[in-house]
């Protein structure tokens, strides 16, 4: 068998980059499952995988085999909410790409990406793109977010593909890693990676005039070589994230500054609401866990025990 890496995901179809640089179109022999997970795509981009040539005329591969994985990154799928789907796997970090205007910042999006990559403590790197058009309030707020996130340990950048504000600290933090990219439609994804790496021409959209939202661009995922070192691997923008799959204690387990506390509750299983002596209430009261952490915090549990509700009675 021949050992290469998934470059690109087309649905049934893969691109496999072999050792000498060939690219051969490969699809899965059989069914593959994810930690017994039910997922709309059982391979992703960034996966090692061992493929046979088919007997045909034309030069394609079967995937016969995964290679473990040190990582991967998953979200509930957006069109069937009992899957998921595989955005990437064995990623060094990834590039969170956000921006406090056109279109508008929400900031709870950021911490509901965040519970995607914490359970394989993978790196996040948060970049404020379109600074250029940032006005004196959008600076501050971004400063007090920073604060925010730099002290739980993320580093926090603020560009623009206009002034080249931060696109050399940008590009040193993507050399000779693998890295995810991802953001929320419409937040200049493309346009920023093109900036850093010229070589690239990833398409681009502007904001809808109708909606004053992102547009998809990116249709599938797929990875791309760095000229100054590393790889990145493109995703399609994300419009929702939703999490039917995850517990209540799943939120709790990763938000990494409550959980650095969590023993010091008076109860174990302590969700950091209404329990009485809650280290994490006291800590967000004196100022040392943000306030806004908490309320999406908050949010995302409500959310999670809703959504698990009706899932238990869906038969009713």
């Amino acid at each position: 068998m021949i050992k290469g890496i998934v470059t690109k995901s087309t649905g049934s179809w893969y691109n496999v980059r072999i050792a000498n640089g060939d690219i051969i179109k490969s699809r899965i022999a059989g069914k593959i499952k994810l930690d017994g997970l039910k997922l709309t795509n059982p391979i992703a981009v960034g996966d090692e995988v061992s493929i046979e040539m088919e007997d045909s005329d034309e030069i394609r591969g079967i995937i016969k085999a995964i290679s473990l994985r040190k990582n991967y990154i998953v979200r509930q799928s957006p069109r069937k909410k009992h899957q998921l789907h595989f955005l990437a796997s064995n990623v060094d970090q990834v590039l969170l790409i956000v921006t406090m205007r056109d279109p508008n910042l929400k900031v709870g999006f950021i911490d509901r990406f965040l519970i995607m990559t914490e359970p394989y403590s993978i790196p996040a790197i948060i970049v404020f793109n379109k600074s250029d058009i940032y006005t004196k309030k959008d600076v501050l707020y971004f400063e007090e977010l920073k604060d925010i996130y730099t002290k739980i340990g993320h580093h926090v950048i603020k560009a623009s593909s206009v002034t080249k504000e931060g696109l050399t600290e940008v590009q040193s933090f993507l050399k000779d890693k693998t890295t995810l990219i991802a953001g929320q439609s419409g937040v200049g994804k493309s346009t920023l990676v093109n900036a850093v790496e010229p070589t690239l021409t990833l398409r681009t959209e502007e904001i809808s005039e109708f909606s004053g939202k992102g547009q998809h661009t990116t249709t599938f995922a797929e990875m791309f070589d760095l000229s100054f070192g590393g790889r990145i691997i493109d995703t399609p923008g994300i419009k929702t994230l939703a999490f039917s799959h995850l517990e209540v204690m799943d939120i709790a387990h990763n938000f990494r500054e409550f959980f650095a506390i969590a023993d010091q509750c008076k109860f174990a299983n302590c969700t950091h609401r209404n329990e009485p002596k809650c280290a994490i209430k006291n800590a967000v009261e004196i100022g040392e866990i943000s306030h806004i952490r908490y309320q999406n915090y908050l949010g995302l549990l409500e959310e999670v025990e809703d959504q698990n509700y009706w899932e238990r009675h869906t038969d009713i």
